[in-house]
């Protein structure tokens, strides 16, 4: 039959082997799933977490899979990619990628479900995990680049609800060895399975946008496997008759080389963004950009002392869900431009405990959340790749101090040292593990490649 985009992916998730990941693919995705695990971790100690895990407690089911941070607690294997997944998102504080998703979160939650359903004689090994770890990569990002619109800081969805739950169709297809065939009604089912609005940005509801992802792409797989059929031409771009293109207004898919053309991994040209505190990407910028303009009023001033500033200038992108003047919860915290630079200003650092109700509330924070005032340049544009922030003090001297920040450290341009991610994993894991299995799980991840049953991680 004619080759088709849609089968165009199924051959290459089928006919994906471990040979083909390059030394520089199989590193930079052991990093991504070590961040993601001790993101996970430390997500299992938040309220929404609980609340998704008191949930799938209510079913009963073949208990199989592990849950993070709950040693002894297990639920079946969908359930528990679904509760990790809400983890891994509960405080913002996961990998994102260019065009701007989430990949990880979406992705490893159910391989590590998988992994522990597969009976014993059945069971993969570290490279077959990392091989379809790199599988639900690759068929994310390839989908993002096939809409121009994807690369923009989104509005309508969240990008991860939909390209996530391919990723997670196709990683686990691969897990299971799934026949190309299978593997293209499992990204029909997914397709039918995705999406989830910008609106439930900032609140509770944004984790199980991950969690969805995950969860949804398994079921996916796992009834293709058992002869479920969808559309085999989801991927195309059919006059008439919207399949993935629903998702963007601007569609123009293109076939997926085998591996075995010469075909090189997209996390081999784009590396991944690590976030050093948990909350949006956008706050990124605007936290270096204050705490550089912190550090020259420090010297101005002797002191950092908010009764001399006048006002407070953030020049940031365009991004209505992320600029919000007064945030009232955590989650509105975590995607809040102001919150997030005066935070900084204030503390002269952001961390787990910034985003506390007693911190969120302090009269002191209010006071300059009170001072800011937002411009938004017209070179600034909404664009993980292209935006900046700045934060400008404007003090009652008349004297006017700036700081400016176009790639702050952790992003793609400027990664994260391999001490400082091992530093962020280390203080995310201690919050539910003893220091021996937080160096175990490094150990562990460190030489993926090697270990004979991925379900032990």
């Amino acid at each position: 039959p004619e080759e088709t985009v849609t089968s165009s992916f199924a051959s290459f998730i089928h006919a994906s082997r471990p040979e083909h990941l390059s030394k520089t693919v199989c590193h930079r995705s052991k990093r991504m799933i070590l961040d993601s695990i001790g993101v996970g971790l430390v997500g299992s100690t938040t309220h929404v977490f609980e609340i998704a895990l008191q949930y799938c407690r209510l079913y009963s089911s073949v208990a199989v899979s592990s849950v993070y941070g709950k040693p002894g607690v297990k639920l079946s294997p969908t359930l528990a990619a679904f509760t990790n997944g809400v983890a891994t998102h509960s405080m913002d504080f996961d990998d994102t990628w260019h065009p701007a998703t989430h990949p990880s979160g979406a992705v490893l939650p159910a391989l590590l479900a998988a992994s522990q359903m597969l009976p014993p004689s059945a069971k993969p090994n570290g490279m077959d995990f990392l091989l379809a770890f790199n599988v639900g990569l690759e068929v994310q990002g390839r989908l993002m680049h096939f809409s121009t619109e994807a690369h923009d800081i989104p509005k309508r969805f969240h990008p991860p609800s939909v390209v996530g739950t391919m990723g997670s169709a196709a990683a686990t297809a691969k897990l299971l060895s799934l026949g190309t065939a299978q593997c293209m009604h499992a990204l029909g089912i997914a397709a039918s399975l995705a999406g989830a609005p910008m609106a439930n940005a900032a609140t509770q509801a944004k984790p199980l946008h991950i969690g969805n992802a995950t969860r949804l792409g398994f079921e996916a797989a796992l009834l293709a496997a058992r002869g479920m059929e969808a559309n085999p031409l989801i991927l195309d771009d059919i006059p008439g008759c919207s399949g993935f293109s629903a998702f963007y207004s601007v569609y123009q898919p293109k076939p997926l080389s085998k591996p075995s053309d010469h075909h090189e991994f997209l996390l081999e040209k784009q590396d991944i963004a690590f976030k050093r505190f948990p909350a949006h990407l956008g706050m990124h910028w605007v936290v270096d950009a204050a705490l550089s303009v912190r550090n020259l009023f420090i010297n101005y001033a002797g002191s950092f002392s908010p009764s001399l500033i006048r006002t407070i200038v953030l020049k940031i992108p365009v991004s209505k869900y992320i600029n919000r003047p007064f945030p009232s919860s955590e989650h509105q915290a975590r995607h809040s431009f102001q919150f997030n630079a005066c935070t900084a200003l204030l503390d002269g650092e952001v961390g787990l405990s910034s985003f506390t109700e007693s911190s969120i509330h302090r009269q002191e924070l209010r006071e300059l959340l009170d001072k800011v005032v937002v411009e938004h340049p017209e070179d600034n544009v909404a664009n993980f790749d292209k935006m900046y922030g700045e934060v400008a003090l404007l003090l009652h001297s008349g004297d006017v101090l700036t700081g400016k920040c176009d790639t702050f450290y952790g992003h793609w341009r400027k990664p994260l040292s391999k001490e400082s991610l091992l530093k962020k994993f280390r203080s995310n894991a201690s919050h539910v593990l003893p220091e021996e299995k937080i160096e175990t799980i490094i150990t562990m991840v460190d030489n993926l490649e090697n270990l004979s049953d991925s379900s032990q991680l």
